[in-house]
């Protein structure tokens, strides 16, 4: 670990965020053990599949989380789905930051439906018989 990772408030917000969205790694599914410096009282494991419990994992992480905690544990894929409803539990700054640094902003693309209504897209989508 680094020294300027122990010194908390050292890199303020922009430091503490990884450089790109590709360097957001985490899981897509499954459940991560936190560090018991980052796990809240009696919660130390979170199931990524859940959405909600992702979601406020997702929060604390960005709030609280070093760059390297960041990284480890966000999903790129699962922030940008769900950044609608993380932005607004976060501080404004942090918020605007995170969409700046992670192109999360209005001009970013829309998160994808997951319901079974969605349409089918790819090259394979406008295909069908005759």
């Amino acid at each position: 670990m680094a020294i300027a990772d122990m010194l908390p408030g050292r890199l303020g917000l922009g430091g503490r965020l990884p450089r790109r969205i590709d360097d957001l790694r985490g899981p897509a599914r499954g459940v991560i053990m936190l560090p018991r410096n980052l796990s809240w009282p009696g919660m130390r494991e979170c199931d990524v599949s859940d959405a909600r419990g992702r979601r406020s994992l997702y929060g604390m992480l960005l709030a609280k989380g070093q760059r390297n905690d960041i990284a480890r544990f966000v999903n790129s894929g699962l922030l940008r789905q769900d950044w609608p409803l993380i932005k607004n539990t976060l501080d404004g700054r942090l918020s605007r930051r995170c969409e700046r640094r992670f192109g999360l902003g209005k001009g970013a693309a829309a998160p994808q439906r997951t319901d079974s209504h969605a349409r089918p897209s790819g090259p394979a989508a406008g295909l069908g018989p005759g």
